[in-house]
């Protein structure tokens, strides 16, 4: 039988990559102290390791194909196949930013003023060749972790992933420059992407993937409607096509069903009531395949 070898993320990305693949509809399950999570695909071998060390292992074939940050597969400087880039979910796999960052009483403001300092990060190679690229010769230091804390006594400035800004600003920390802004990516190594039924495989799931993802951040609207008001309720009605419309029993009566970004819905239930809408239903979604 054949057998694809899936590497998740263990550390920040496990619980929304777990999430996700549950929306998808791939029922995982985690151990205590386990690495080899069970999934409902006979199909389907997963390894749980750090997100770090998964462009490498997909790169040197252990692994068929993999959930990284992009900014591990630019540190580890690997070649794979970006098969997908997965982002903008509510549940976490949001980009992050990697970003440089003083000091808010230093007196360096910008890349430039780097020369000769020192420079914290956990991506070392990232780093140094933002700083080559830049003509500027620092030096830079391998952090094992609180980065944000080593300004100004173990290091000039520090190279840190961030999400929100708030740790940074929290560590009176201000930012200088973004060195590259990273999202979730399916990768395949050249070998298994040559595989037809291993390519298959991953991009079926990577259909699955976005479909969850995209309906993270929309939800289906259900009304009646009469006739005389059908016209103003579908003007309000922002649906990814036309809104599905459904006679009912009564001959001046349908059903209307449109989906709609979650985030305008409190609005939109208001304008809906005044346009004529009635029996305003709202259902959370798992997938949206376009």
């Amino acid at each position: 039988m054949n057998r694809l070898r899936l590497g998740l993320p263990a550390g920040s990305l496990q619980e929304s990559a777990m999430e996700i693949f549950r929306k998808a509809g791939y029922n995982i399950s985690i151990g205590e102290r386990s690495y080899y999570p069970y999934i409902d695909d006979e199909e389907i071998e997963c390894v749980l390791i750090r997100a770090q060390e998964i462009p490498k292992y997909v790169a040197e074939e252990v692994l068929d194909v993999g959930l990284t940050g992009k900014d591990w597969i630019v540190e580890t400087g690997v070649e794979v196949k970006e098969m997908a880039e997965l982002s903008f979910s509510k549940r976490g796999l949001r980009p992050v930013r990697l970003v440089l960052a003083v000091p808010r009483d230093s007196t360096i403001e910008e890349v430039a003023d780097l020369e000769g300092k020192r420079v914290a990060t956990e991506l070392v190679e990232t780093t140094r060749g933002y700083l080559k690229d830049h003509g500027v010769t620092a030096t830079v230091l391998f952090s094992w972790g609180a980065t944000e804390v080593k300004p100004p006594l173990l290091a000039d400035a520090i190279a840190e992933l961030t999400e929100t800004g708030r740790s940074l600003k929290a560590n009176n920390l201000r930012v200088i420059d973004t060195i590259l802004v990273s999202t979730p990516r399916v990768i395949m190594n050249g070998a298994s992407w040559s595989d037809p039924w291993k390519r298959k495989k991953v991009e079926h799931m990577i259909t699955l993937l976005r479909g969850a993802l995209l309906a993270e951040q929309k939800v289906m609207l259900k009304m009646n409607v009469h006739c005389d008001n059908l016209d103003k309720v579908i003007a309000s009605l922002p649906a990814l096509r036309k809104p599905t419309i459904s006679t009912l029993s009564g001959d001046q009566w349908v059903a209307v069903e449109s989906v709609v970004e979650e985030k305008t819905v409190r609005d939109l239930i208001y304008r809906l009531k005044e346009a004529g809408a009635e029996g305003i239903v709202e259902f959370p979604l798992n997938k949206i395949i376009p």
